[in-house]
């Protein structure tokens, strides 16, 4: 990533004091961790094949581009809307009963939608708010989820766990568009929701056992009411600390510029490629090789260079790999794109999601962390909406190409230390 970033990176500066290579493995060590994991790998199979499904029902639907970019602001919106009160909410309740009746409203949802699916009556509608309903699901999950995973581990081994969590995603982003994009044609929508739907399974008796062993059902005296004040307290501790509102104000215009990709890409495929659910299917799996290939090799990459210059080049990449796509017609150069854009996804994730794992003790941890989750569902949002409309009134290239030139003005003002901060500090 570094030889080939259009933009030229500074020479690497040793690791930080106390900085020190940990196996992405490592978390593995850890039972309770080790089974999450495991299940949340074919939790996320299923989610994949779902969002595979429902962006290429919607797409398939006459309709214009812009409704086809709704789809991910369907998903992240209720992140958005719900994000402070589901942080407050993860700190109060019990983690392990809240992830399970929140992972069993998501498995309804997803049955749902199998059966709306199955009775031929789709509408871009109807799909939408079901999306948005496993979007609530979700804005609920995701702070109760990273808080619970960063307790389950060592503090030095959160970013090794942020990996493996996110080598886990991309391991199904790979398999679940690939077998979506074989199955959609021969059997449909529906059978692809409902397999979405069985794969919360693991999840929910991973979480029933954790109840009955008891281990994270105590909440301390400090956080089991769900108040108004305990969500001011979150959302102060967030906004007063400026390093955070910046790591906040860089996940909401990264992800804003980069959401163009899965926003525009079945509709480049539909009427720029004039291309099948397969290529999109194959499109999305190379995205998500990339990301499995930065996986390895991020450890090393995080030892070599501070956080912002990692953060940095992934951005140029990404922004690059957009501009790429939108002059590129062959299938195998586009393939190598994705899978460029992807190793720069796994990193921007990564280092954004690590960094916000840390930077608060866990009393706090699942607030702060939904306010994070809220700049990044802010972002995904408003670049989804901003990408489709820009799509339906200049055209599809024209619209990616933009957000690649945003994004790539962004990783240079990336380079550039905040006020007072020394270059070569590994803060954002």
């Amino acid at each position: 990533m570094h030889k080939n970033s259009p933009i030229a990176m500074p020479p690497a500066q040793p690791a930080p004091a106390g900085r020190r290579k940990v196996p992405m493995l490592q978390p593995l060590r850890h039972k309770r961790y080790r089974q999450l994991w495991l299940a949340n790998l074919f939790s996320n199979l299923g989610t994949w094949t779902q969002t595979f499904a429902s962006a290429w029902l919607v797409a398939s639907i006459p309709g214009s581009t812009h409704t086809s970019a709704l789809v991910p602001a369907a998903t992240y919106a209720p992140m958005l809307m719900f994000g402070l009160l589901a942080g407050v909410v993860a700190d109060a309740l019990p983690r392990p009963r809240l992830l399970f009746a929140v992972n069993a409203f998501m498995a309804l949802a997803a049955a749902a939608m199998a059966a709306l699916a199955a009775s031929g009556r789709v509408s871009p509608a109807a799909v939408l708010a079901l999306i948005f309903m496993m979007g609530t699901g979700s804005a609920f999950m995701w702070p109760a989820w990273q808080a619970a995973m960063s307790g389950l581990v060592q503090p030095e081994e959160v970013e090794a766990a942020a990996s493996l969590n996110n080598l886990s995603f991309n391991l199904a982003a790979t398999a679940g568009p690939a077998l979506g994009g074989a199955l959609f044609l021969w059997i449909g929508a529906a059978p692809l929701f409902l397999f979405n739907a069985l794969s919360f399974a693991g999840l929910l008796l991973v979480y029933l056992d954790w109840m009955r062993d008891g281990d994270g059902e105590t909440v301390p005296a400090a956080r089991a009411q769900i108040n108004w004040s305990g969500l001011r307290a979150g959302l102060l501790a967030a906004c007063g600390s400026a390093p955070y509102r910046r790591l906040l104000r860089h996940t909401a215009c990264i992800f804003g510029g980069a959401i163009a990709f899965s926003s525009l890409l079945p509709v480049y495929v539909r009427d720029v490629l004039h291309k099948e659910s397969g290529v999109f299917g194959s499109l999305m799996a190379s995205l998500g090789v990339g990301a499995i290939l930065a996986a390895f090799a991020l450890p090393e990459l995080r030892v070599r260079f501070p956080r912002r210059h990692l953060l940095a080049g992934a951005v140029a990449v990404f922004g690059a790999m957009l501009i790429a796509v939108a002059m590129t017609r062959a299938w195998l150069p586009l393939m190598v794109l994705a899978a460029a854009g992807g190793m720069a996804w796994s990193a921007m994730v990564t280092t954004l999601n690590s960094t916000a794992q840390t930077s608060f003790p866990s009393e706090v941890r699942a607030r702060t962390l939904s306010v994070y989750l809220m700049a990044l569902a802010l972002g995904q949002t408003a670049g989804s909406l901003l990408w489709g409309g820009a799509a339906e009134l200049l055209g599809v290239p024209p619209a990616l190409m933009l957000a690649g030139a945003c994004l790539l003005l962004y990783a240079l003002l990336l380079l550039r230390a905040p006020h007072g901060e020394p270059a070569g500090q590994c803060n954002l």
